[in-house]
């Protein structure tokens, strides 16, 4: 009975609040999936670096992305192809790539990367210009199951790496409610 009443207690406590924000600096020693590639790497050629801030303030969550035309199979043909579309953006009034390529991610708290996925998926359904949020991940049991259980769908698998993709298709109400903002000039 006690536990059936902590069970309840738990479905009813609010949901932790974060906020989705861009980070300038991160140590990349830090990064237990790709910590070879450097901070100028990852801020270079329009690729970003996100964090998710909880309610102390404190960051839970780290992901870096990539901005490409196409789904990369390694961390090279990343560099490339977000390089190719950085180079694009120029002509396209800073409009880079149409895919996210999220190349790392990592948790500093427990929960922060489902979190971490979820806000990032938000984000990029909101996006006017991205149509796709791809993971760029190693080989491993645990990116297998991570992306896997956050609902992801394997879409290729390489010598190195493999690619998860989120579905980020809109809802039909949520179709209508992006033409009516457009339609009475709402941000």
């Amino acid at each position: 009975m006690e536990q059936l009443k902590k069970r309840i207690k738990k479905a009813f406590e609010k949901a932790p609040k974060f906020e989705l924000m861009e980070l300038s600096y991160i140590d990349v020693k830090e990064d237990p999936v790709r910590p070879e590639l450097s901070l100028e790497f990852r801020q270079s050629y329009g690729r970003k670096i996100f964090g998710i801030k909880d309610e102390e303030g404190d960051i839970a969550a780290v992901m870096c992305f990539a901005f490409t035309h196409n789904i990369p199979t390694s961390v090279e043909e990343m560099d490339k192809l977000s390089r190719d579309a950085a180079m694009q953006a120029v002509h396209r009034a800073g409009v880079q790539g149409t895919i996210a390529i999220a190349y790392t991610v990592w948790a500093k708290k427990k929960g922060g990367g489902k979190h971490m996925v979820n806000e990032v998926y938000k984000m990029i359904k909101e996006s006017s210009n991205l149509n796709r949020l791809v993971t760029l991940s190693p080989l491993t049991e645990m990116a297998t199951k991570f992306h896997l259980k956050n609902g992801a769908k394997l879409v290729g698998k390489h010598l190195t790496t493999q690619n998860f993709e989120y579905d980020i298709e809109l809802e039909k109400w949520e179709v209508l409610k992006n033409r009516a903002k457009r339609f009475f000039k709402i941000a």
